[in-house]
C-alpha cells in the first residue's frame, strides 16, 4: 500500500478520490484558446509529422479505446460483475445512463507553461464519423477530426505530506479545425477483448482484502461500544456533533453530501492524520490509466474542486441518519454527558462539591463560635461561659407574699427632736436661700418639723398637688373627657367639638402613646367620620368650651408655645407636642385649630376654621380619654402643665365656674376649703404653677399629702386622694426625678425611697412628697426654697429630703 494512503483529513465530508466508482459522466471539450504564433504552446503535429521514436509519435501505437481513439459503433458493455458488486457494496448506487451531450462550454484561458516537475501526456482522439446529431460539414476532413488531449499530472514526492501532495489534471483539446464534441470519461469501460486473468484476480484479492478489513473494523467498533456500555463510571468525552461523519444515500436526487450528513459512530482522527481509505465505508481512491488499468491513486483530499465541471466531482449522497430538522442530536446518557461537558470526571466534580460544603460548614461553625464568645450573645443564650452565668448553685425557692403591705405602723414613733436633729445640717445649707417647710407624721397627724410653713411662697409646679387633689375630691374618678365630631349646618360640613381632652394622640392605631397610656387616637375619629359622612367636604372646630384668655396672668411671653406649654384649647393632640413620643418636644401654637386641619387633611378635605356647633347636632364620631385617675397620675409624673390646666377647667365646670384660668383657681380653693383644708394666704393664677403670681404656704401642701397618706378610715378624703401619691415621681427612677436628681453623695441614699412632686422656676426650687425612714414609718414633707439658684438649690433640697430617709427619728 502506498505511503501516502494517509492523506490530510478533508475540509468537507466528501471524499473526491472515490468519485471514480460512479457511472462515467460525459464532458464536452471546450474550444482551445488561441495562442500567439510565437508564444509557447502545444506543437500541432500528428503521428505522421512527428519524428519516429519521439514523444509525439510513440514507437508502439496506443491500443484502440472505443469512444476515445476508436469508433464507438456499439454502446459500452455493462461493468464487470465484480466491479458492480463493489459499487453496490460501497454505496448501493444504481448505474445511470450517460446524460445527453452538453453544449461546448466557453473556451478556457490559455494554460500557462508548467514547471519541469510536471509530466505532460498527449492523447490523440480520432473521430471516424460524425455523431448522428451533428450536421455534416464540407470542411471536416479526417485530418481535421484529430485532436490531442494533454493531461498534466504534477508529480508527488514520495514522502511529501498529504497536504502538499496534490495532483492536478488539465485536459486541453488542440484541434486543427472545427472541434467536434467528444465524450471524455474519467472511468473508461473495459475493452471488448478479454483481459488477462491476472489483473482481474488481483482486483478480486484487493476487494476481498477490503471486505475483511471492513469486517475487522466493524468488530472492533462493536467491542469498543460494548466496553463503553459496561463501564459507565468512566465515560469518555463524546465527539462534538459537528465532527461526526455520516453519508446518506438520497435516492430522490443526485446532490452532494451536506455537512450535516454525519455518521455519529466515526470518531474524529488526530489533527494532521487521515484515516485509511479502507478504514471506513468509503471506497479506496484509485487512479485509472488511459489503457484502462487501475492503481491506488495518490491522495486527492484537499484539492480544490474545479468549478467548471461540478457534476464530475460530486459525491453520491448517502442515506442520512441525522435526526429530523428541529430535533436535537441524540444526547449521550446523562451520567456521561455532564462530565464530558464540564471537562472533568464526575468523581472530581463530586469531590469539589464536598470540599465546598465542608468549607461552608467550617465557616458557619467559626462564625457561630465567634458570636457565642461575645458577652451579649452568651448572656442571651445563657451559655456556661456567659459573664452573668450563675457562679454557684441556684438558691432554694422562697415563699412569696401575695399581698402588698403598707408602711409599718407599729414601729418606733418619730419625734420632733429626732426629725430636727436629722434635718439640722441639710437645712442649714446656704444654697437653699429662703427655706420654708413642714414635716408631718400622717399616721398621727403630728407636725414634726416646721419652718415658716404658714408663709405663702412661690410654689412653681408643686401647685399641681392642689389641682390634682381638687379634681380627685370633686370629680368622678372614672371621668373620661370626650372629643366629638358633629354634623354642621351644611350637609358637607362637620365640626370638631373639644371636650377638654388634650391627650388624644396622632400616633397610628395600634400604637399606644408613651406619654399618655390609654389615650384616644385621631385616626379612630377620622375613620368614624369617613364611615358616617362619606361626602364630607369641610372640617371646622368648636373651641368655645374654654373661656377667657389662652394664657394665664404671670406667664412670660416665651411660655406659650414652648417645650412645656402652649395656648390653651379644649382639644389638642399629644398636649400640643410636635413629637408625640418626646415629653420635651416643642409645642404647636394654637394646637386646637392645628388638630382640625390635621383631621381635614386625613379626610382629604379643606379646613374651615372655627365655628360653633349647633345645639343637639348629630354626633358622627366620638372618642374619649383615659380615666381621671390616670390623667392625674400623668400630669403629676410628667409635670404636664397643659394637662394640669385642662384638669383645672374640669374642676371649674364641675363647681359652677367658667372654664378659664381664674375659674379653675377659684374652684380649686373652694373644693379644698370644703374638705377641711386651710387655704388662708393661698393665691392662684393658674392650675399648673407656671405663673409667678401663685402663692402657697408649705403647710397646705403637707396637709393635703398627709391626708392622702393617712391610714384607711382616719380622714374622709383619704380614699379619694390616694391617686395623688401614685403619680408622684420616684427619686432617681421616674418622671421629673429621673434625670440628674438625687445623684450627689449627699442625696444618693434617697434614691428609690423618696417620692415627691418637683417645682422649678427661676430662683425657685420646691419639693413636696413622702419618704420611708429607717424605722419604716412614713413621713410627709414640703420644702420650698425661694431665692436660690437652680442647680445648687435643687441638689440642696434633694439632700434635705434624703436626710429624712436616714433618720431613725424616735
Amino acid at each position: 500500500m502506498p505511503e501516502n494512503d494517509q492523506p490530510m483529513w478533508p475540509s468537507s465530508d466528501e471524499d473526491r478520490s472515490s468519485s471514480g466508482a460512479r457511472e462515467t459522466t460525459p464532458m464536452a471539450l471546450p474550444d482551445p484558446p488561441k495562442a500567439a504564433e510565437t508564444g509557447p504552446g502545444v506543437p500541432k503535429v500528428t503521428a505522421s509529422d512527428a519524428p519516429k521514436g519521439s514523444w509525439f509519435a510513440p514507437n508502439v501505437p496506443p491500443e484502440p479505446v472505443p469512444g476515445l481513439n476508436a469508433p464507438a459503433e456499439e454502446p459500452p458493455p455493462p461493468p464487470a460483475p465484480a466491479k458492480q458488486d463493489l459499487a453496490d457494496r460501497l454505496g448501493s448506487r444504481t448505474p445511470k445512463q450517460p446524460p445527453a451531450r452538453q453544449e461546448d462550454p466557453q473556451p478556457p484561458a490559455a494554460t500557462p507553461p508548467q514547471p519541469p516537475a510536471e509530466s505532460t501526456q498527449y492523447i490523440r482522439v480520432e473521430q471516424a464519423e460524425l455523431e448522428p446529431d451533428e450536421p455534416a460539414s464540407a470542411e471536416a476532413t479526417p485530418s481535421q477530426s484529430t485532436q490531442y488531449i494533454r493531461v498534466e499530472q504534477s508529480e508527488l514526492e514520495p514522502d511529501a505530506p498529504a497536504s502538499a501532495g496534490e495532483s492536478t489534471q488539465y485536459i486541453e483539446a488542440v484541434p486543427s479545425g472545427p472541434v467536434p464534441v467528444v465524450p471524455v470519461e474519467r472511468h473508461v469501460p473495459p475493452r471488448e477483448e478479454k483481459k488477462p486473468e491476472e489483473p482481474q484476480q488481483q482486483w478480486r484479492e484487493e476487494l476481498q482484502h477490503w471486505r475483511e478489513e471492513q469486517l475487522r473494523r466493524e468488530e472492533q467498533l462493536n467491542r469498543t461500544a460494548a466496553q463503553r456500555r459496561e463501564e459507565p463510571e468512566a465515560p469518555q468525552p463524546a465527539a462534538p456533533w459537528s465532527q461526526r461523519i455520516e453519508l446518506r444515500e438520497d435516492r430522490a436526487g443526485d446532490r452532494p453530501a451536506e455537512p450535516g450528513d454525519r455518521r455519529p459512530a466515526l470518531p474524529e482522527p488526530p489533527r494532521g492524520v487521515v484515516p485509511s481509505a479502507s478504514a471506513g465505508t468509503l471506497a479506496r481512491p484509485q487512479r485509472i490509466e488511459p489503457d484502462g488499468q487501475r492503481f491506488d491513486a495518490e491522495a486527492t483530499v484537499g484539492i480544490e474542486r474545479p468549478t467548471q465541471f461540478p457534476g464530475v466531482f460530486q459525491q453520491q449522497p448517502q442515506q442520512r441518519t441525522e435526526p429530523p430538522r428541529g430535533e436535537q442530536p441524540p444526547a449521550e446518557p446523562p451520567a456521561a454527558a455532564e462530565p464530558a461537558a464540564a471537562g472533568e470526571p464526575p468523581k472530581k466534580r463530586r469531590r469539589g462539591k464536598l470540599i465546598a460544603i465542608v468549607v461552608v460548614v467550617l465557616l458557619v461553625l467559626a462564625g457561630g463560635g465567634v458570636a457565642a464568645a461575645m458577652p451579649k450573645v452568651a448572656n442571651r443564650l445563657a451559655l456556661p461561659w456567659a459573664p452573668n452565668a450563675p457562679k454557684g448553685d441556684a438558691p432554694e425557692p422562697a415563699a412569696a407574699a401575695r399581698q402588698l403591705q403598707g408602711p409599718a405602723t407599729s414601729g418606733a414613733t418619730p419625734t420632733a427632736n429626732g426629725v430636727k436633729a436629722a434635718l439640722a445640717s441639710a437645712a442649714g445649707n446656704g444654697a437653699l436661700g429662703q427655706l420654708t417647710g413642714s414635716v408631718i407624721d400622717p399616721t398621727t397627724g403630728t407636725v414634726l418639723w416646721d419652718r415658716n410653713s404658714a408663709s405663702p411662697v412661690t410654689p412653681a409646679s408643686t401647685t399641681k398637688v392642689l389641682t390634682s387633689a381638687a379634681a380627685l375630691l370633686s370629680l368622678d374618678h372614672n371621668l373620661r373627657l370626650p372629643t366629638k365630631v358633629v354634623q354642621g349646618a351644611d350637609p358637607g360640613t362637620v365640626i370638631l367639638v373639644g371636650g377638654g381632652d388634650t391627650t388624644i394622640t396622632n400616633l397610628p392605631l395600634g400604637t399606644d402613646s408613651p406619654l399618655y397610656p390609654g389615650a384616644a387616637h385621631v385616626d379612630d375619629l377620622v375613620a368614624q367620620v369617613k364611615k358616617a359622612v362619606p361626602g364630607v367636604k369641610k372640617v371646622q372646630v368648636d373651641l368655645t368650651l374654654f373661656k377667657g384668655a389662652t394664657t394665664a396672668p404671670g406667664w412670660e411671653a416665651g411660655d406659650a408655645p414652648s417645650t412645656y406649654a402652649t395656648q390653651m384649647a379644649p382639644v389638642m393632640a399629644d398636649g400640643g407636642r410636635i413629637n408625640p413620643k418626646d415629653n420635651n418636644s416643642q409645642r404647636t401654637a394654637n394646637a386646637g385649630s392645628a388638630l382640625a386641619s390635621s383631621i381635614a387633611s386625613k379626610l382629604g378635605v379643606s379646613a374651615g376654621g372655627q365655628a360653633t356647633a349647633p345645639k343637639d347636632a348629630k354626633v358622627v364620631a366620638e372618642v374619649k380619654s383615659a380615666p381621671l385617675t390616670e390623667l392625674v397620675s400623668d400630669l403629676m409624673e410628667l409635670s404636664d402643665d397643659v394637662l394640669a390646666e385642662a384638669i383645672a377647667r374640669q374642676v371649674a365646670l364641675a363647681n359652677g365656674e367658667e372654664a378659664s384660668y381664674a375659674g379653675g383657681a377659684r374652684a380649686t380653693l373652694k373644693v379644698l376649703k370644703d374638705h377641711g383644708f386651710d387655704v388662708s394666704g393661698v393665691a392662684l393664677s393658674d392650675g399648673s404653677g407656671i405663673s409667678s403670681l401663685n402663692r402657697i404656704p408649705a403647710r397646705l401642701l403637707t396637709q393635703v399629702l398627709a391626708a392622702a397618706a393617712a391610714p384607711e378610715g382616719k380622714n374622709p378624703g383619704t380614699a379619694k386622694l390616694r391617686p395623688v401619691l401614685a403619680g408622684l415621681p420616684v427619686a432617681g427612677g421616674s418622671g421629673t426625678l429621673a434625670d440628674k436628681r438625687f445623684d450627689t453623695a449627699a442625696s444618693q441614699a434617697g434614691r428609690g425611697w423618696v417620692r415627691a412632686k418637683t417645682g422649678t422656676l427661676t430662683g425657685v426650687n420646691t419639693l413636696a412628697g413622702l419618704v420611708l425612714d429607717q424605722d419604716g414609718r412614713v413621713l410627709v414633707f414640703a420644702f420650698m426654697s425661694n431665692g436660690s439658684d437652680t442647680e445648687p438649690g435643687r441638689d440642696a433640697i434633694d439632700a434635705l429630703a434624703t436626710s429624712l430617709r436616714k433618720c431613725g427619728c424616735a
